[in-house]
């Protein structure tokens, strides 16, 4: 009997929850376990939708719909960051804990009750279990929340609705419904954290400016985005006119509500705080130089990869192999260490202001903006794989945000100066960890010498013993490197939480770079 790769993906899930609710239970632990079932009995109802093509949205084919992992990533970051910020004595965090968790499971319950809706015939055994599940949700909701914790949960899925329907529309196959869900949840948050702050008193003191860049730079990207997709309608792709009306729409965004913005958030001048920041120390001028030769590198790579493909192919479209697309990992893992090390703070600007320029380059690529979107057309589908099948390509992106996740996540107002202790110390390093570490490994080493295959899917025993094997080697290192770091007694977690996010990466067909680190961000987190 075939072994179905779906039902281990949600073993390892429920593991992972029952890990977590096992170190840190509260009155809501019950309803993360309630949302889990349900969500397992919604994935494979959604599932049997993708398969028979009754979907409302195009999603991404080739992929399971992902609802249970997706579901469960809110609600257990959620409570596992209230269990830290306790310790610290940080009340406000744990309320914001308690927000994200009960968010995240309301977002959860909205998408399996609309699965279910377009579900004919209506599942009655798993409506049932939806219903149950939604009742404990919201009945430990009235006694958790306070009312304007509760109206910011429902302004969330406000956002959660709108967004859902533009950006699905009009990025089809781009997602499966787990991805969509977990993305588009993100964004919702970030968009009313920031409305919520912005509306607060103007002249209120903010010691960290540093914390607001990155999400005016997702949401100025998501603006444009949107803006130019609807005014697409009546451009001509690849025109001068289009492009000249693009690079306006750009600097109007940019100096006009963007700078603005965050000069409202933060109470400095954006660019001289950020002049000051890159130069107040000589180390920082250092670490940018470095980076700019691992990316002149990296652009080095693509080019020459571009060169081999056209000269050995004669004009035919053909994939980069493994190994070449996981030397990006490889240069990821080059840049990131250093700065995990040396300068935490410059890492995290550097990374917002990466992730804006990604995004700049795949909207040129995709509206064909002159005089670079020809050029990156070109240039990009030799480093594709079956995961790009929408109108975007996304995989540079995800492992960008992959690897920079648990640094933007990690919670700096609850820990305290010298580092979080035990396993808590390897937050910042999750990212790297998973997807540099990992997934390269067990990509590469499971390619070529695999040979004994996981039941059901096309992943490789040994490479993921060999990735398991090199995380540990890079988590020995890192202590070496880093003087802060001191697992005391939490070797067994740390390995053990490594293992466990291994299988998930053999099991799942979602975006490991997007999935992984989260999962292993929560574990150590514990």
């Amino acid at each position: 009997m075939q072994t179905n790769p779906v039902f281990v993906e949600s073993a390892v899930v429920f593991a992972v929850v029952l890990f977590v609710h096992a170190a840190v239970w509260t009155p809501l632990s019950w309803c993360c376990v309630a949302l889990a079932i349900q969500a397992f009995y919604v994935q494979h109802k959604w599932d049997r939708l993708l398969r028979t093509g009754s979907a409302v949205f195009q999603f991404r084919p080739g992929a399971s719909s992902g609802v249970l992992p997706a579901s469960m990533v809110m609600p257990l970051l959620g409570l596992a960051l209230r269990s830290r910020c306790v310790m610290a004595g940080n009340v406000n965090m744990e309320r914001f804990g308690l927000v994200v968790s009960v968010t995240g499971m309301m977002l959860a319950l909205f998408v399996s009750l609309i699965a279910l809706g377009v579900t004919r015939p209506v599942p009655t055994n798993t409506c049932v279990i939806a219903g149950i599940a939604g009742s404990a949700i919201l009945y430990c909701t009235k006694h958790t929340l306070t009312v304007s914790e509760v109206i910011e949960v429902l302004e969330v899925l406000l956002i959660f609705v709108y967004l859902s329907l533009i950006l699905l529309y009009l990025l089809p196959r781009c997602f499966t419904p787990g991805e969509a869900m977990l993305v588009i949840a993100a964004i919702s948050f970030i968009i009313n954290q920031l409305i919520k702050r912005s509306l607060s008193s103007a002249g209120e003191t903010r010691s960290e400016p540093l914390q607001y860049y990155l999400p005016v730079v997702v949401i100025g990207c998501l603006l444009l985005g949107v803006i130019f997709a609807l005014l697409f309608l009546f451009l001509e792709a690849g025109s001068w006119a289009g492009s000249l009306f693009f690079h306006v729409l750009v600097a109007v965004l940019g100096l006009g509500l963007l700078l603005p913005w965050l000069s409202l958030l933060t109470n400095t001048h954006p660019i001289a705080w950020v002049i000051y920041f890159l130069t107040v120390e000589n180390r920082r001028l250092w670490l940018l130089g470095y980076w700019a030769l691992l990316a002149l590198a990296a652009v080095a790579v693509v080019m020459q990869q571009n060169q081999r493909q056209r000269r050995s192919s004669g004009g035919k479209k053909e994939q980069a192999s493994t190994a070449v697309r996981k030397a990006f990992h490889v240069v990821t893992v080059m840049t990131y260490v250093p700065g995990l090390v040396l300068d935490r703070p410059l890492l995290h600007l550097a990374s917002a202001g990466c992730l804006g320029v990604f995004l700049f380059l795949e909207f040129v690529r995709f509206f064909r903006i002159l005089p670079l979107g020809p050029h990156l057309r070109r240039m990009l589908p030799h480093f594709l794989d079956e995961r790009d099948s929408g109108p975007l390509v996304l995989t540079h992106i995800y492992l960008l945000v992959g690897v920079s996740l648990p640094l933007w996540l990690t919670p700096g107002p609850c820990v305290p100066k010298g580092g979080l202790p035990g396993a808590g110390g390897l937050l910042p390093y999750a990212g790297v960890l998973s997807v540099g570490v990992g997934d390269a490994v067990a990509s590469v080493f499971g390619s070529s010498v695999g040979e004994i295959r996981w039941p059901g899917t096309k992943k490789t025993m040994e490479g993921t013993a060999t990735s398991v094997f090199a995380q540990v080697i890079a988590v020995a290192i890192f202590l070496l490197a880093d003087g802060s770091l001191n697992l005391n007694t939490s070797y067994s977690w740390v390995v053990g939480s490594i293992a466990m996010v291994a299988m998930l990466e053999a099991y799942t067909s979602q975006i490991d770079n997007l999935l992984l680190p989260l999962y292993l961000h929560i574990l150590l987190l514990l």
